[in-house]
């Protein structure tokens, strides 16, 4: 179980630092949009990019564990949570769904099933699991660095 319980604490400290960077961003910048270089093409708010990496892992994980591999991106537009209580709601809402995906592996072997991504191709739950860990990751990174276009405050390290 030492891969399982590995990943198992890498998403929660992935968890853990998107509700402290939520609580960090004062509401009126959640879904601030910086711009290009050339002015034109907005990019996403810090927000947008915490609300993408929790919908990666809701669904992967709704997947794993009930075969929903539905896109969250209805529930989780900035409309449908406008505050960072809604967002932060919407975090432990994934995270619990993470969780119970976790509560089901009983050993390192069981990463290697194949199970039917949402593309049809057959996966192993290891690749699915660390591709999104992967990608979670990355729209967290991209949150905190828009969260430093404005602000110089230093979150506590999770």
């Amino acid at each position: 179980m030492q891969i399982v319980r590995s990943l198992d604490e890498q998403f929660a400290r992935l968890h853990e630092r998107s509700a402290a960077l939520v609580r960090a961003v004062p509401p009126e910048r959640l879904y601030w949009q910086p711009r290009t270089p050339d002015g034109r093409m907005p990019v996403y708010s810090c927000g947008e990019h915490v609300l993408r990496s929790a919908a990666a892992v809701e669904q992967t994980f709704g997947g794993i564990t009930v075969n929903l591999w539905d896109d969250p991106f209805e529930w989780t537009l900035p409309e449908t949570l406008p505050t960072p209580g809604h967002v932060i709601t919407y975090l432990d809402e994934s995270e619990a769904t993470r969780r119970r995906a976790f509560a089901l592996f009983r050993s390192d072997a069981e990463l290697l099933q194949e199970i039917a991504a949402p593309s049809g191709e057959m996966r192993t739950l290891y690749s699915l699991v660390t591709e999104t860990l992967v990608r979670a990751a990355h729209h967290q990174g991209q949150a905190f660095a828009t969260f430093r276009l404005f602000s110089d405050e230093r979150l506590p390290p999770v």
